[in-house]
């Protein structure tokens, strides 16, 4: 006899997970938690205390879902299946869904498992999620490592050498642990054939070298393999929005920023040194210039495109080719 199961549907936000499902006696069950690993457990508790089988379902959301889909993974007796987006967006037009709410995400996310296959999630491998935390506490050195720099220049100018000492002390001791682990990142990277070879691609675009591969390395490795290069864009938080509200109207065009800002921060290094050292990157800044776009607009898009690059640079398992990121503009008959 086949077990019997539950269904869970899950939408997640930045602070907030709202719940629904259906128990054992198909009653409708709502709740929202808090998107802490606290508030996970209590999600856990609240779903499998019935003793069934559960299949949860959510969106893949990046940066905020992960923690609650490797949480919902390790769980006993859950199921999980992590929705691409489109997909789920799809459904919800399908089924004519019009408001937009988080109470309502989670009943079309509900929906979905109830009606469509069940795919069960496979997380990312220990060593891409590790690359990934040892990035993510390069990236807090770096920006204390910055302040402190901020800091010794005021007590400089304050003349206080007690405290200039004492930045300085800390100065090494920073210094030190981001070389260890730059080092720590790269005999990763070096000990797993798989990311090896998205190194050598990521390094094949001008501007990412050694520092920046590996971030744009871990943040993407455990992005879901069926993600399009769009998707890629908005979850980087790159892809433009338009602004109109009341008499606010025809305001410019701004990218939206809600997504990975480690994505960002690692692509606009490499977009600055690329458009002054590529000529075919160079050209198409320089076009977007001339079609009246602001430096800032121009450079933001050479980071969008490069990462619609990188998408499809690992889609066909090829280096990155220059001469495609700028193509002759048409010509008038």
């Amino acid at each position: 006899m086949t077990k019997p199961f539950i269904t869970v549907g899950i939408d997640v936000g930045a602070t907030e997970v709202v719940a629904a499902w259906h128990d054992f006696h198909g009653r409708l069950r709502r709740g929202a938690f808090a998107n802490s690993n606290a508030g996970h457990q209590q999600l856990i508790k609240a779903i499998t205390q019935s003793g069934a089988t559960v299949r949860a379902g959510l969106e893949s959301t990046g940066i905020y879902s992960l923690g609650l889909s490797l949480a919902l993974h390790a769980a006993d007796g859950i199921d999980l299946m992590v929705i691409n987006p489109r997909a789920a967006k799809d459904f919800a037009l399908a089924a004519m869904t019009r408001a937009k709410t988080d109470a309502v995400d989670a009943l079309s996310l509900l929906d979905f498992i109830e009606r469509m296959p069940f795919v069960p999630w496979q997380p990312p491998s220990p060593y891409v999620l590790q690359l990934r935390g040892l990035t993510r506490r390069l990236h807090q050195l770096k920006w204390e490592l910055q302040r402190e720099n901020n800091r010794a220049k005021q007590a400089q100018y304050a003349n206080d050498s007690l405290v200039a000492h004492d930045i300085d002390l800390n100065l090494r001791h920073l210094g030190r642990r981001i070389k260890a682990l730059e080092a720590a990142c790269v005999d990763l990277i070096q000990s797993h054939a798989d990311l090896y070879a998205t190194y050598q691609q990521l390094i094949s675009v001008p501007g990412i070298a050694d520092r920046t591969a590996p971030v744009l390395l871990a943040e993407l490795a455990v992005l879901p393999t069926d993600m399009q290069g769009k998707q890629w864009v908005a979850h980087a938080g790159l892809d433009p929005r338009t602004y109109e509200s009341g008499s606010s109207i025809n305001k410019p065009r701004r990218i939206s920023k809600v997504g990975n800002r480690y994505l960002r921060h690692a692509l606009y290094m490499p977009a600055l040194v690329a458009i002054r050292h590529d000529d075919n990157i160079r050209a198409f800044y320089d076009r977007l210039i001339t079609r009246g776009k602001k430096p800032k607009q121009a450079i933001v898009a050479v980071m969008r495109k490069m990462l619609l690059a990188i998408h499809g640079m690992q889609a066909s398992g090829t280096c990155f080719d220059s001469a495609r990121f700028c193509r002759p503009e048409p010509t008038g008959a």
